[in-house]
């Protein structure tokens, strides 16, 4: 009797900016490959931290700086790179929930400052938690933020938290395709120009992949026209 041959797996490392497009390709890629993804999302510096850890992971999403260092110290594949796109940093609301305005400095300080809560990212890991703790301080409300920001993991859980809140006058900031990609929550607007962040993101195989052929068709897919319509409705922008 022959034996079964074991399943095919590929180990994703992801940014949580990306976990939107992981999760709505993952059926087809295992239809079109019989191969399942395992995939961890988190924000970029708790990936990179997973990584350096020894985390298994064959194939890698984080901002395109991150991969382009990943190939400068040749743990990663320069000709396997595919740029998934550009994603900005917004405000979420609660589904229902009013949207404050936030088109200039004047009114986004108003909405932060009068906010019973906003629901961050993490302010040391993730590059919107940053990123927002940087705009605070620029508007000069940081110590009255801070006492009220609720940090999360990543954008992901963020919104989720914001959506399942049971209270209103909150907000939200992270990443556009975070928002976008959470049901519940309504993207309210994107930070004016001023403040803007907008950010690049990047797949990659890793050069120890366990099996490199199924990593490269990941990527591909990830990077690719498969996943095109997917990324422009997430968020992300060329």
């Amino acid at each position: 009797m022959a034996t079964a041959a074991p399943p095919r797996v590929v180990a994703l490392l992801c940014a949580g900016a990306a976990k939107g497009i992981v999760e709505a390709l993952a059926a087809d890629f295992r239809a079109a490959t019989g191969a399942t993804i395992d995939a961890t999302f988190g924000a970029v510096g708790a990936i990179r931290e997973k990584l350096d850890a020894g985390a298994p992971c064959s194939a890698i999403v984080l901002t395109a700086a991150m991969i382009d260092a990943l190939v400068a110290e040749e743990r990663a594949l320069p000709e396997t790179v595919a740029v998934l796109g550009r994603v900005r940093t917004g405000v979420a609301v609660r589904d229902g929930d009013p949207a404050p305005r936030i088109g200039d400095a004047a009114s986004l300080r108003a909405a932060f400052a009068s906010a019973r809560a906003v629901c961050i990212p993490d302010p040391e890991r993730s590059t919107a938690g940053r990123h927002f703790v940087a705009v605070v301080r620029r508007l000069g409300i940081e110590d009255v933020v801070r006492a009220r920001w609720r940090a999360y993991p990543n954008g992901a859980t963020a919104m989720r938290a914001l959506a399942d809140a049971g209270e209103g006058g909150l907000l939200g900031c992270t990443q556009v395709t975070e928002i976008r990609y959470t049901k519940g929550v309504t993207l309210a607007g994107m930070l004016p120009p001023a403040f803007e962040l907008a950010t690049v993101y990047s797949a990659a195989v890793l050069r120890d992949a366990a099996d490199a052929a199924l990593a490269r068709e990941l990527v591909a897919w990830l990077g690719g026209e498969r996943s095109a319509a997917l990324r422009r409705a997430g968020g992300f922008e060329d």
